[in-house]
């Protein structure tokens, strides 16, 4: 039996060429789309609010990654595009900027903020976590910080500054490596890790331990100024009592993100 004769390469880039004019006016009606939402909330009156909705974008990226005519396009294909998609649209919609503080690593951050937010908002680095959580503070302020100097634990005395995001996304590209901080609301989404810092003294494993034996599964984080950081499998609402009931005395939920999106 022959085998079919394959493609002429000139017929295979028409093909391309057809599909890229077809995504560029998908692209341009769904950017237009963008805007008729933005007039919608203005017309609500919900033009100041921020149109970050950390939830729902997890809830689509999960929704097409499981996609069953997803065969060839890599997860990392997939989140980047779609990351660029509604970046733009939130840009279009209001205030949207980030401040990136990396510590070490500042252009490690910067690449996995713009992985995260997009080529659309403006992002700056900082030399001190305090300027990029003031940043966070400002309508549209999305703050991109790494997991060291503590910051995090100023959070406990600001419950309207939370997490909402971990980064990177995808288990792929590594290990965490830093946090997202806005003021948004921060909602379940099925498959999330719970921020929690405490004070209690001893050894990280002990703390686990401790709250394993609440139904608490934790995994340790960070430790700087006496506080620790755990992140907790699942959602738990700050004033869940088996956190309560957990080692420390200063202790509280910081904020929740999305578990990685290709496991």
């Amino acid at each position: 039996m022959s085998q079919p004769t394959p493609p002429s390469l000139d017929a295979v880039r028409a093909r391309i060429d057809a599909i890229d004019a077809g995504i560029l006016a998908l692209v341009e009606e769904r950017a237009g789309l963008a805007r008729e939402v933005a007039a919608a909330k203005a017309a609500a009156g919900d033009a100041d609010k921020f149109a970050l909705r950390p939830g729902r974008e997890a809830a689509l990226l999960r929704k097409l990654l499981a996609n069953p005519a997803r065969q060839n396009a890599r997860p990392s294909l997939v989140v980047r595009i779609w990351r660029e998609l509604i970046g733009d649209s939130l840009s279009r919609q209001g205030p949207f900027h980030g401040a990136v503080w990396g510590g070490k690593d500042p252009a490690k951050a910067l690449e996995l903020a713009r992985h995260r937010l997009g080529a659309a908002p403006p992002l700056r680095v900082v030399a001190k976590p305090e300027d990029a959580l003031a940043a966070a503070r400002t309508p549209g302020g999305v703050a991109v910080l790494a997991l060291e100097a503590g910051w995090w634990g100023r959070l406990l005395a600001e419950p309207s500054l939370k997490v909402f995001a971990a980064l990177p996304c995808l288990a792929a590209w590594g290990p965490l490596n830093a946090l997202c901080v806005a003021q948004v609301d921060v909602e379940p989404t099925g498959d999330d890790r719970t921020y929690w810092v405490t004070d209690a003294p001893g050894s990280a494993a002990a703390i686990e331990e401790a709250l394993g034996k609440d139904g608490v599964a934790a995994d340790f984080v960070a430790e700087a100024g006496g506080l620790k950081l755990f992140a907790l499998m699942g959602y738990y609402q700050p004033g869940d009592e088996r956190l309560a009931r957990a080692p420390g005395r200063l202790s509280g939920v910081i904020g929740a993100a999305p578990g990685p999106l290709d496991v």
